[in-house]
């Protein structure tokens, strides 16, 4: 069982390695810049507000810069892992299934006694890896980088916030799976994936706090929110259950769409 999912997995160990390490050097910089940045101004968050304009603040949810714990929220979850991790696990995705009709491997794959079912969710099971690698690594890298410029962390905060992202990003994901079985371009499911994940962070941002509001409910970044987490300890499980539905759902949609699809 999980034949092929194990098999992808292996493929994507050392990407993912790469991945991690990436996001670490990112997070070890942001961190060891934050002390000279902080006591750069008597009041940082006043000045910071007054320094960009009210659009920016709003897109980016920022809310405050003072401490450690906001500086990572703006500059690294929500930077790092709602916007460019967000993206790459749904570009990672809308390879899974198009790659292998592009290049006339799906027809082998399913002389095999595998349901297309079956596939679908094996290769998107296959991007456990990178998610995975890179929420183990990072939050290590992330608190020795902040003792070593002598300021903390709450530890639970951090592992919380690396766990509450891992269902973000299997939504995010999701949505690549299903332009990789809506079209068998790979360039062209790549393309869809990020810009529909792309332009519902920006629908999210741009809709919250106004009268169509309700509409950012489709947008997974909804339900992932750094500073809640990193500012207030707050762990919304219900948003996690809501990602973790959101996921499934894509799955099988992109499930029952390619058991119908025409490959050849």
């Amino acid at each position: 069982m999980l034949e092929l999912a194990r098999y992808d997995g292996s493929n994507r160990l050392k990407g993912s390695i790469y991945l991690a390490i990436a996001m670490s050097v990112l997070a070890a910089v942001v961190i060891w810049i934050y002390p000279s940045f902080s006591e750069s101004f008597d009041d940082i968050d006043e000045q910071f507000m007054d320094a960009y304009p009210e659009q920016v603040i709003q897109l980016f949810d920022v809310q405050t810069m003072a401490t450690l714990e906001g500086f990572l929220a703006f500059e690294l979850y929500i930077f790092g892992w709602v916007i460019l991790l967000g993206l790459y696990l749904a570009y990672l995705a809308a390879g899974t299934i198009a790659s292998d009709i592009e290049h006339e491997r799906m027809d082998i794959l399913l002389s095999m006694p595998l349901s297309r079912a079956r596939v679908v969710a094996e290769k998107f099971g296959s991007l456990a890896v990178p998610i995975v690698v890179v929420n183990v690594l990072t939050p290590v890298v992330i608190y020795v980088s902040a003792v070593l410029v002598g300021e903390s962390l709450d530890i639970v905060d951090l592992i919380a916030i690396h766990a509450l992202s891992v269902p973000y990003l299997f939504a995010c994901a999701g949505i690549g799976l299903v332009a990789s079985v809506a079209v068998s371009r790979t360039s062209i499911a790549q393309r869809i994936a990020l810009g529909v994940v792309f332009g519902l962070f920006m629908l999210e941002s741009l809709v919250d706090g106004t009268d169509y509001e309700a509409v950012g409910a489709i947008a997974p970044m909804r339900y992932f929110d750094p500073n809640e987490v990193l500012l207030e300890s707050t762990y919304d499980l219900t948003s996690a259950g809501v990602l973790i539905g959101m996921t499934i759902l894509l799955v099988v949609v992109s499930q029952l769409w390619f058991r119908r699809r025409d490959i050849s």
